[in-house]
């Protein structure tokens, strides 16, 4: 095996390791989607890895919370969290850290603009999957399960695409 592709599997296994750890950091709240810093961590994980590599990361971590490692929020695990009120978020995870990876490092705007869009993506999932496993309406499922965790998830975001460039100077990213 090239020492490239292991400092690639090693990143990738670095990153699944912060969603982890930032997943288990949650506070619950009544409608069953808890506060976590997921989003930052995803998004962290697509500006480090880029499009390529980041969804590799999240597939990770949801293959081990699957499998019954508690790395989901409140130390959850299992397909029953993939499948229930909150595991469209998860799935979304995947589609927004390939956004947040797409444009970086090339053009700060279309960046930006991608990774509001990936966290876009992310809330669709999961509105929808909320809705369909709680008996909401989608318009319901957006006002209870989305539109209070927008302000921080974007914020997240910003964070994350800030800490991004250390971290890449850190870990000696070398884009493949």
């Amino acid at each position: 095996m090239r020492n490239n592709s292991v400092q690639i599997m090693t990143k990738i296994a670095m990153l699944a390791a912060v969603i982890a750890v930032c997943s288990i950091i949650s506070f619950p709240l009544p409608s069953g989607v808890p506060v976590t810093l997921q989003t930052f961590a995803i998004a962290l994980a697509g500006f480090v890895l880029g499009w390529k590599y980041a969804p590799i990361a999240v597939a990770v971590y949801l293959a081990i919370g699957a499998v019954g490692v508690p790395v989901f929020a409140g130390f959850k695990s299992g397909f029953s969290v993939l499948f229930g009120v909150t595991g469209g978020y998860l799935w979304g995870f995947i589609g927004m850290a390939a956004l947040c990876g797409a444009a970086v490092n090339k053009n700060k705007v279309l960046t930006g603009v991608l990774s509001i869009l990936g966290l876009a993506v992310c809330h669709l999932f999961g509105v929808i999957q909320f809705a369909f496993v709680s008996g909401s309406s989608p318009v319901d499922a957006f006002l209870l399960a989305s539109l209070p965790y927008l302000i921080k998830d974007i914020m997240s975001v910003a964070v994350a695409y800030m800490l991004a460039f250390a971290v890449q100077k850190v870990i000696k990213l070398r884009r493949a």
